[in-house]
């Protein structure tokens, strides 16, 4: 039976409790809890100033000995790795079943910069992807961890210097951040990558660290910002920024292509709704709980999306407005999210030594789709030229049919375009 933890105090207990649980050496323990971390539980007290992350805590830690390189850490588990996962998506040459325990080669491909943004400092960032590399066999990353300024007045602005930020060791953003670096990175290698650290989760904060990865990525000659972070509209962040609106034109630097979380819950979240953002759902991958092979995909209950209340419809929604009206519709596209087909990451922070976790949420799709799209080559100037490509070619996505989610579970997976998944889920890298 898996329980679901809310309370934030308990989310170090869970984590302990299984280390407790040690069995013999070479054995893996594991959590039988679904945790959600701290960065995750929005406050009343906050007055939705600040972002949370769209993580949640599957399993783990797995402790024991891992197995040798070139796989799984473990054994005996049908958790997608990076390998399973592109296999899946046609990233790599398919292979029947799509198993993670035995399909092994990863993507190769990759370009220019991808950036990744989040709050607090990760300090194992380098040294956790460099474990996390060596045990799927992919090349080694080239990494640069940046601290942003503190925010400004103005949305998007930075003040002050670029110090480092206090640790998020424990809080769960250093969980987010292993999390999206080791997945943007699983799939375009080749790609410069900087995780770029806001000083606190205010919003004030994170849109500066934005600006700094902005700067950053076109800089390298363009590229992708991912953004595993936000919160329900509409969003109204403080007497400084009044409106959800106001700052939608901090994703909009020349070369650069945004993507956004579409949320853990149902209904829309920002920053995924704004038309200068690739809104990135969740999905299910469905696996034979006795072989370990790929089924099928189907949509995530609790994944964000649906109609924005702030946004009006982009033209790129044209040939959605029957569904969506004069709002924006989310999502515009969806990767696997659910936790229960969730995959694998490597923490050394949150326990003080190295651990293997399993985990879910749309924060895995939004890095892993910046990667996809950063591999594709495609390198659009713009987040609306990139969603008008992809409004475009919808035969660019598998279409994901089957499923329910939205408020009440109220809407379903059909046909074209929905607001569980927008058009459907990764098929190699046409269309991107």
């Amino acid at each position: 039976m898996k329980i679901r933890t809310t309370a934030v105090s308990l989310m170090v207990a869970t984590i302990l409790l299984s280390v407790c649980a040690l069995t013999a050496l070479g054995q893996t323990s594991v959590s039988n809890s679904i945790t959600i971390p701290p960065s995750s539980v929005a406050k009343s007290s906050d007055g939705g100033a600040r972002a949370y992350t769209d993580l949640i805590i599957e399993a783990g830690p797995m402790t024991g000995v891992p197995q040798p390189y070139g796989g799984p850490p473990y054994s005996g588990y049908f958790y997608e790795t990076p390998a399973s996962i592109s296999c899946i998506y046609g990233l790599v040459p398919s292979i029947l079943g799509c198993n993670p325990n035995v399909v092994a080669e990863n993507p190769s491909r990759g370009g220019r910069a991808i950036a990744l943004v989040d709050a607090y400092d990760y300090s194992a960032a380098a040294a956790d992807l460099d474990v996390f590399t060596a045990q799927f066999g992919i090349a080694t990353a080239n990494i640069q961890v940046v601290f942003a300024p503190f925010g400004g007045t103005t949305p998007g602005s930075c003040t002050g210097p670029a110090t480092q930020p206090l640790s998020a060791a424990g809080t769960g953003w250093d969980i987010e951040e292993a999390l999206d670096i080791q997945y943007s990175h699983a799939m375009a290698p080749q790609a410069a990558l900087y995780l770029v650290e806001a000083q606190s989760n205010y919003f004030t904060d994170l849109l500066c660290a934005v600006s700094t990865a902005s700067t950053l990525v076109a800089a390298a000659g363009g590229g992708e910002v991912s953004m595993s972070w936000g919160t329900g509209e509409p969003a109204y962040f403080s007497a400084q920024y009044p409106t959800q609106t106001s700052m939608d034109p901090v994703f909009t630097q020349k070369d650069v292509v945004y993507f956004s979380s579409s949320g853990d819950s149902p209904g829309p979240h920002w920053p995924s709704t704004s038309s200068n953002v690739v809104a990135v759902g969740g999905t299910t991958l469905s696996t034979n709980a006795t072989t370990g092979d790929f089924l099928r995909e189907e949509s995530w209950a609790d994944a964000g999306g649906g109609k924005s209340i702030v946004e009006t419809r982009p033209t790129y929604q044209s040939n959605i407005a029957y569904l969506v009206g004069d709002q924006r519709g989310t999502p515009d596209m969806a990767a696997v999210a659910n936790p229960d087909t969730g995959v694998w990451i490597y923490n050394s922070t949150a326990l003080g030594f190295g651990v293997w976790f399993i985990v879910g949420g749309t924060s895995v799709a939004s890095p892993l789709v910046a990667g996809i799209v950063n591999a594709s080559a495609s390198f659009s100037t713009s987040s609306f030229l990139e969603l008008s490509k992809i409004y475009a070619k919808p035969s660019a996505f598998t279409d994901i049919t089957y499923g329910p989610c939205g408020l009440y579970i109220g809407n379903i997976a059909g046909i074209g375009w929905d607001f569980c998944t927008g058009w459907g889920s990764p098929r190699g890298y046409t269309g991107k």
